[in-house]
Formats: C-alpha cells, sequence, structure tokens
C-alpha cells in the first residue's frame, strides 16, 4: 500500500487478475502515480485490471482524462480493463461529464 498525498494505492496480482485499489481523491497531485501503476500493469500478462473506485472520495478532470485515456488502451488490448464503481457521490461526477455510459463499470 502506497500513500501518494492524498490518494491510497494498494496494487497486487492474484492469479490473471491485477487489482488495484484506491481510495482518497485522484486528482492533478496523484494522478501521475495511479497512471504510471496502470501502464505497468498493462505492460504485464494480466488478463483482467480491475481498478477498484470504492472508497474513491474524490475525483477531479484529470482523474477522468486519466481513466478515459486507460480505456481507450484497454480497448486497443483486449478491453483487459473493470472500473469497480465508485460511491454515489463520485459516480455523479461520471454521470455529468457524460462518461457514466461510456466508461467499463462494474458493482
Amino acid at each position: 500500500m502506497r500513500k501518494l498525498g492524498t490518494l491510497t494505492l494498494q496494487s497486487e496480482r492474484d492469479g490473471d487478475t491485477h487489482a488495484i485499489t484506491v481510495s482518497g481523491e485522484l486528482d492533478l497531485a496523484s494522478a501521475p502515480e495511479l497512471g504510471a501503476e496502470l501502464q505497468a500493469v498493462e505492460a504485464s500478462d494480466a488478463r483482467t485490471i480491475m481498478l477498484d473506485l470504492a472508497e474513491l472520495q474524490f475525483i477531479d478532470s484529470t482523474g477522468l482524462r486519466l481513466l478515459l485515456t486507460a480505456h481507450a488502451r484497454s480497448q486497443a488490448d483486449s478491453e483487459r480493463l473493470v472500473l469497480l464503481r465508485p460511491t454515489d457521490g463520485v459516480f455523479r461526477v461520471f454521470e455529468i461529464a457524460g462518461l457514466a455510459n461510456r466508461l467499463p463499470f462494474a458493482d
């Protein structure tokens, strides 16, 4: 588990699935670290990359752009990325931005 300012990130592999769990705030300050972790995991042979947003408390436009970019890479690479749905308050940001139906959310 790594504390990155206001974001906590935990990344672990279990079989064919690599899970990245984030909690706190995904913003301009923390997005580069999560982006680097996502790219490192994408370079692995994991069949599924699960990004757990259930404990995310805040996301800004930088975080939204990061997830959109990761999703675009995933679409070009077997669609391995799955986003676990965040809390209703954070999910509302995705809805307002028009991204709730464009990203691969799962419950």
